[in-house]
């Protein structure tokens, strides 16, 4: 099981990174809350990871923080929800808001995310209400900000194509990421900022 790398930045394709760790290079999927906080290629990073194997494939998930990644594994557990999904509610709220929404039975919100229906979001409510208890305190009581913008800008020319690109690979559907990507779009605009803005219209 691999638990942690620490290594080089390389690659930085949200919602997928490549961490060089002793001259190899690992792929891995991160939520935009974790991908925020990354430093500039070429610089120091640490993760923790989660390990998934399934029959074509081997996939490492990271996260900046336990905390995040307790969350992950929890809503993995939930009823129709697998890895891809998990990353996609992590990426378009914070782990706080996710609580939140649990504890309010925000049904509502938790449907605009791609891939939650109505009765997803209802198992999570159910489902994860108890096994949220003793993530409260991290998760909440010392909630960090994940909205961080990071120092890396990508090429402005990119930025509106590789937001797009990134919302799509969450799961969002062509259209509703270009049309939310082209009305948070403001000229000089970097890919990070651009991202954050047109998840957050989305909910």
């Amino acid at each position: 099981m691999i638990g942690r790398l620490k290594g080089i930045l390389v690659e930085k394709q949200a919602p997928e990174i490549v961490l060089d760790v002793g001259g190899v290079g690992y792929e891995l999927q991160v939520p935009m809350t974790s991908f925020y906080e990354l430093p500039e290629l070429e610089q120091s990073a640490t993760l923790y990871t989660h390990f998934v194997v399934r029959e074509d494939a081997q996939l490492l998930y990271g996260f900046i923080t336990k905390q995040e990644r307790a969350l992950f594994r929890l809503l993995i557990k939930t009823n129709g929800v697998g890895p891809k999904l998990a990353l996609t509610i992590l990426s378009g709220m914070t782990a706080g808001e996710f609580v939140s929404c649990v504890e309010r039975d925000d049904i509502v919100t938790l449907v605009k995310l791609p891939g939650v229906g109505k009765k997803t979001a209802e198992r999570l409510v159910v489902e994860m209400r108890d096994k949220l208890k003793s993530l409260l305190e991290a998760s909440v009581g010392n909630e960090r900000e994940f909205m961080l913008q990071s120092n890396y800008t990508a090429p402005v020319a990119n930025a509106e194509e590789d937001a797009i690109s990134a919302l799509v690979s969450l799961g969002y559907k062509p259209p509703q990421a270009s049309r939310a990507v082209s009305n948070a779009y403001k000229e000089g605009m970097d890919t990070e900022t651009l991202i954050k803005l047109a998840l957050k219209s989305m909910l």
